[in-house]
């Protein structure tokens, strides 16, 4: 299976009272790059998550984002801070008696104050955030695989009908250059003629001149070796895997190949597939930048 570095996921699951939100997100790159997004106080989880995309990515650019609510039932504590609560009613009962002042202070004015309740949060260990952003991870990852799959699935039959367009061009070509060959014969026999008043010709000589023609603009190796680089990509494409470092050489090779044939073609029929060709394998070229 060929997959796309494009791709997304996302996940939110609530484990051991988090709320945890994850999302995946991939482009394209040469190697694998990893970034993450965490809440402050948890870069603990950025090497774990790292590790985990390594395992499931082989190049592209990642980053995972994490959001992480710890509100629910039993995570928060609030308690009455008894030595300064204890402090402040005798301060108030005094000051009340000392100066004549009625004593109204209600409990709701009391826990307005900063320091009259005391808020604590509770700590869970790394291993058990760990482990909860990590199973958060693995539903993200399913979705992003999948996507990465579709999307490389689509990648894979566009270049595979590209491949079958170069073929064409190149199954012309073959069968072009021998008539090129042909008539530049016929042409050349006729301009001797012509300068020779219709004397005989030295076949010999026309043999010779045809055959250093012939020579010269000959693109079989390079329609053999053409056609190698097309099986070698197709046959990559099918069996699948991180291919896509692979490819691109090949995409090389097949274009160094066309221009060969492009700077030996003396025929304005062949110029014109090569020119076809050329553009088919730049398309390809683009597509297969995105290929795992």
């Amino acid at each position: 299976m060929v997959s796309s570095m494009t791709g997304f996921g996302r996940a939110k699951i609530s484990d051991n009272g988090l709320d945890i939100t994850l999302e995946i997100k991939s482009v394209n790159h040469r190697y694998f790059e990893f970034t993450s997004r965490l809440p402050k106080g948890f870069g603990f989880l950025e090497e774990k998550l790292k590790s985990f995309c390594m395992q499931n990515t082989a190049r592209g650019k990642v980053e995972v984002s994490v959001l992480i609510d710890d509100s629910g039932i039993g995570s928060t504590k609030v308690s009455v801070n008894e030595d300064y609560a204890v402090a402040l009613t005798e301060a108030v009962k005094s000051a009340s008696r000392k100066y004549g002042i009625k004593n109204d202070v209600k409990m709701s004015s009391l826990i307005l104050l900063p320091d009259f309740l005391t808020v604590k949060k509770r700590t869970l260990s790394d291993e058990a955030v760990t482990a909860a952003v990590l199973k958060a991870a693995d539903e993200a990852m399913k979705s992003f695989i999948l996507m990465r799959a579709t999307e490389g699935e689509k990648l894979k039959e566009d270049v595979m009908s590209r491949t079958k367009a170069i073929l064409g061009s190149v199954e012309f070509i073959e069968k072009r250059s021998p008539e090129t060959v042909k008539n530049y014969r016929e042409r050349l026999e006729k301009k001797i003629k012509e300068l020779l008043e219709d004397k005989s010709v030295d076949e010999q000589r026309l043999l010779t001149e045809t055959a250093i023609f012939a020579d010269k603009v000959a693109v079989a190796e390079e329609t053999v070796r053409l056609r190698s680089h097309i099986s070698q990509l197709t046959d990559l494409l099918n069996g699948g895997g991180a291919v896509g470092r692979k490819l691109d050489f090949i995409v090389q090779e097949m274009n160094r190949e066309t221009n060969t044939i492009g700077s030996k073609a003396q025929d304005v029929e062949i110029t014109r597939a090569v020119v076809d060709m050329k553009s088919e394998i730049e398309k390809i070229r683009e597509q297969i930048q995105n290929i795992e």
